[in-house]
């Protein structure tokens, strides 16, 4: 199991145990977190999954690219630090992975 640590908009945190190789959406949807919406569940279609990766972790995470970076454009709120959670696969190098959970999904 990996930690995964989601930030909420009013600054809580909500620290989950998420299985390694199912997406951080996945397992975020799994521990019933709030604020991640996927409608798609997981398609890469929707873009209701939207998180900001903590700057700390931005470069082991890596950068939203092709259709990803495409669905980006349909979110609130996009940062450089953004990526759909769906695309992101949970594995031991990301322990302790902070996401930032957007004010909104869209």
């Amino acid at each position: 199991m990996t930690l995964i640590v989601f930030v909420t908009p009013d600054s809580r945190r909500i620290e989950i145990d998420a299985a390694d190789g199912l997406s951080v959406m996945e397992c975020a949807r799994r521990a019933n977190v709030p604020g991640i919406v996927a409608e798609c569940g997981g398609a890469c279609s929707c873009a209701t999954c939207h998180v900001h990766i903590d700057p700390a972790w931005c470069a082991r995470v890596g950068a939203a690219a092709g259709m990803e970076r495409d669905m980006l454009e349909f979110a609130e709120g996009v940062r450089e630090s953004s990526r759909l959670s769906c695309q992101v696969k949970v594995a031991p190098s990301l322990d302790g992975l902070t996401v930032h959970l957007p004010t909104s999904q869209g």
